[in-house]
């Protein structure tokens, strides 16, 4: 189904803009303005992202029953994410414990794409029609500009931090 493609590679573009913004933070070192900016932009795409994807491509596919399990999977992970990047906002970003928590975040976040995009979508193309596919392109875009402008940084107290 030609359309079916349309929304995943959409999908697609937004993680190979989220591994772009991941490899950048790792170049970067310290309190810096860098890596304070690039967190910050990294923060409202994966915030933005996730939110329109579990409303656009998720809920649709929690009313197909054989990718009910799949989806539970990844919106649990979308919640995982957020409270990574929640706790790496609470971290003081010169300490050394920042970039070992950004470390492990960036191998999470990437595999949980990686397995959206070879393993997921594939599967939920299955069961999609063209009704669908219509839905949550319209859906995904309108959501992602609105998610994107309230998007926030949005840090636990740092004596809250995970350590």
């Amino acid at each position: 189904m030609a359309t079916a493609t349309e929304i995943f590679e959409r999908l697609k573009q937004d993680h190979d803009k989220h591994r772009e913004l991941l490899d950048k933070l790792l170049e970067t070192s310290g309190d810096s303005d860098d890596r304070e900016t690039l967190f910050e932009e990294l923060t409202k795409e994966l915030k933005s992202h996730a939110a329109a994807e579990e409303q656009a491509l998720y809920s649709t596919m929690l009313r197909k029953p054989p990718t009910t399990d799949e989806t539970r999977h990844s919106v649990a992970e979308h919640h995982e994410i957020e409270e990574a990047l929640n706790d790496l906002a609470a971290t003081d970003m010169s300490s050394g414990g920042w970039l070992t928590k950004f470390k492990t975040f960036d191998h999470d976040y990437r595999h949980h794409i990686d397995e959206e995009e070879e393993d997921h979508f594939p599967d939920f193309a299955k069961y999609l029609d063209d009704e669908d596919m219509e839905h949550m392109e319209r859906v995904f875009e309108r959501r992602k500009k609105e998610e994107k402008a309230e998007a926030e940084v949005t840090p636990e107290k740092k004596e809250d931090a995970k350590e």
